[in-house]
C-alpha cells in the first residue's frame, strides 16, 4: 500500500487540500500513502516555532473541512483500530541563530566542527535530562494506544544519531583518534543502475528523536496534537543547556581548551540517551532499565512529573511558566485524559446496549427460530447451529457483564476529586474495562453476520474509499 498510487478520490482530496493551504500561506507537501490503509501523510513546510504551531492548528482544522467537501472524513485519532498502524506526527526541530544559519548543520568535516558538536551536546544533555518532559508533551488518551509499534517509538526516550555521529563522539569522549567512515553503497539489486553512495544519517524509524542530517524528529506526537506544547519543552530544556555552557565558557581562561573539554565531558555524562538499535526489541526495554533510563508507560503515570520540583525550577528559571502555572497546566492535563477516557467509556457502552447487544438478539433469534422448526418437523439441525448459539450467548453474556462493570466504575470514576487519583483510575480500572468489552465485541463481529451487523466492518472503512 506504501507504494502505491494514490486512489483518485482521494488525491482529488488532497489536490485540494494544497491549494486550500496554500491560500492561507501554508506551504504543504509530501503527498503520499502511509502504511496503514486510507492513511496518507502531509507536510507542512519547515518554518520558526511561532509560525509553524499556528500552520498546524490550521492544517488540522482545514484537512477536515475539506475531507467533508469530498464526502470522506479526516480521522486524526491515533489509533482508532487495533491491529492497524496509528496515526502519528513528526515535530521537525533544529535551532538557528537570527540571520538564517542552522546551528545543527555538519560542516564539511562534522567530526571538526566545533560550533555543531557544542549544539548537538546541547541537545544530548537536554534529552537525557529531560526525558520526563519529552514524554509529557507526547502523552495523551489517544496516543497511549500507539506508542510502541508499527512506525510509533515506544514510550522511552532515547536519540539516534546514525552510525558516524556515534562514532565521533565515541572518539571524543574516549579522547582517541577518530577514523572516518569509508562511504558504503547501498545493494539496490539492478545491476544496470549506477552505485549510490548510502546516506549516512537517519534510517531507524523506531527512534523517538533521531538526528536526520541538520535537525532532530521528535516521532512521539500524536496526529491530534499541538505542537506548541512540544516545541516549549524543547526549546526550555537545549535553552537550560546552553546557559549551563555559556557560564562555564565565559569564564574560562583557554576557550579552546574547555570548549574541548566541556564536550567530552557531556558525552561521557549523557552517552546513555543515544541509541541506534531497534527501539521496538525486548532487549532495549532491558538495556535501558540498566541504564537508568525513564519507561513511562501511559499519560496517567507521565503527567505528575511535570510538577516536580527541578521541572518547576526550570520553567520558573527561564520565565516560561510559574509555578501556579504548572500545576494549573497538570491539573487540566489530567482532566482532560479524564474525561477523554470518560467520554469513551460512555460511547463504548451505548454501543454495547443499544446496538451490538439488541443486533446479536435478533441474530439468536433467527437461529433458535431455525432449531425450533427443525426440533418441531424432526429434521437434522445444520452443522454448529447448537454450538454457535452456546458460544453467541456466552459472548452477549460477557458483554453484558463487562458493560455493567464498567458503568459502575464509570460512577466511581465521576466521584473522584483528586486529579492525578482519578487520572490512574481511570487507566487501570475504566480503560481495562474498556479492553475487556471490546475483545467481547471483537469476537462477536467474527461470528454475526454482516448483514446483521450494525456497525460498518474494518473492511468498510479502511478499504472502501
Amino acid at each position: 500500500h506504501y507504494f502505491g498510487a494514490i486512489k483518485p478520490r482521494v488525491a482529488a482530496y488532497m489536490k485540494e487540500l494544497d491549494e486550500e493551504l496554500w491560500k492561507l500561506g501554508i506551504y504543504a507537501k509530501t503527498k503520499h500513502n502511509e502504511v496503514a490503509p486510507a492513511q496518507h501523510e502531509l507536510a507542512p513546510i519547515f518554518t520558526n516555532t511561532n509560525v509553524a504551531c499556528d500552520h498546524n492548528q490550521l492544517t488540522m482544522e482545514v484537512m477536515k473541512k475539506v475531507a467533508d467537501r469530498h464526502g470522506l472524513v479526516c480521522l486524526l485519532h491515533e489509533k482508532p483500530f487495533q491491529g492497524v498502524n496509528g496515526s502519528g506526527k513528526h515535530n521537525n526541530w533544529s535551532i538557528g541563530t537570527d540571520t538564517g544559519i542552522n546551528l545543527l548543520e555538519p560542516g564539511s568535516s562534522p567530526e571538526q566542527n566545533a560550533q555543531f558538536m557544542l549544539f548537538l551536546c546541547a541537545v544530548i544533555k537536554a534529552v537525557d535530562e529531560h526525558q520526563d518532559l519529552l514524554r509529557i508533551c507526547a502523552s495523551g488518551a489517544g496516543n497511549d494506544h500507539r506508542l510502541g509499534a508499527n512506525e510509533a517509538p515506544p514510550a522511552i526516550v532515547s536519540m539516534y544519531l546514525g552510525d558516524e555521529l556515534e562514532s565521533i563522539i565515541d572518539a571524543i569522549a574516549s579522547g582517541s583518534k577518530y577514523s572516518k567512515k569509508a562511504a558504503a553503497d547501498m545493494e539496490i539489486g539492478v545491476h544496470v543502475l549506477p552505485k549510490i553512495p548510502k546516506d549516512t544519517t537517519d534510517r531507524n524509524r523506531t527512534s523517538p528523536f533521531a538526528f536526520t542530517g541538520n535537525k532532530f524528529e521528535f516521532r512521539m506526537l500524536g496526529s491530534t496534537f499541538s505542537i506548541a506544547g512540544p516545541n516549549i519543552v524543547l526549546n526550555t530544556i537545549v535553552a537550560d543547556s546552553l546557559m549551563q555552557f555559556a557560564d562555564k565558557l565565559e569564564c574560562a581562561e583557554n576557550i579552546n581548551a574547555a570548549l574541548k573539554d566541556l564536550i567530552a565531558d557531556t558525552i561521557r555524562t549523557h552517552r546513555r540517551i543515544i541509541f541506534n538499535g531497534n527501539n521496538y526489541s525486548d532487549a532495549w526495554i532491558a538495556e535501558a532499565e540498566k541504564r537508568g533510563l525513564l519507561n513511562i508507560r501511559c499519560t496517567a503515570d507521565a503527567l505528575p512529573y511535570f510538577i516536580s520540583d527541578a521541572n518547576v525550577k526550570l520553567f520558573s528559571r527561564h520565565g516560561i511558566f510559574t509555578k501556579e502555572e504548572m500545576y494549573s497546566r497538570c491539573e487540566i492535563l489530567q482532566d482532560t485524559y479524564s474525561k477523554t477516557i470518560h467520554i469513551e467509556a460512555l460511547t463504548a457502552l451505548d454501543i454495547a446496549r443499544r446496538e451490538i447487544i439488541p443486533a446479536v438478539y435478533a441474530h439468536l433469534k433467527q437461529l433458535m427460530t431455525l432449531a425450533s422448526e427443525a426440533r418441531l418437523n424432526s429434521l437434522k439441525l445444520p452443522s454448529g447451529v447448537t454450538d454457535r448459539i452456546e458460544r453467541i450467548t456466552g459472548l452477549t453474556e460477557r458483554v453484558d457483564k463487562t458493560a455493567e462493570e464498567l458503568d459502575r466504575a464509570i460512577v466511581e470514576g465521576c466521584g473522584k476529586s483528586d486529579p492525578t487519583e482519578t487520572s490512574k483510575f481511570y487507566r487501570n480500572t475504566v480503560f481495562s474495562l474498556m479492553q475487556e468489552l471490546r475483545a467481547a465485541v471483537d469476537a462477536l463481529e467474527l461470528i454475526v453476520p454482516e448483514e446483521c451487523w450494525p456497525l460498518p466492518t474494518y473492511g468498510d472503512l479502511l478499504f472502501s474509499v
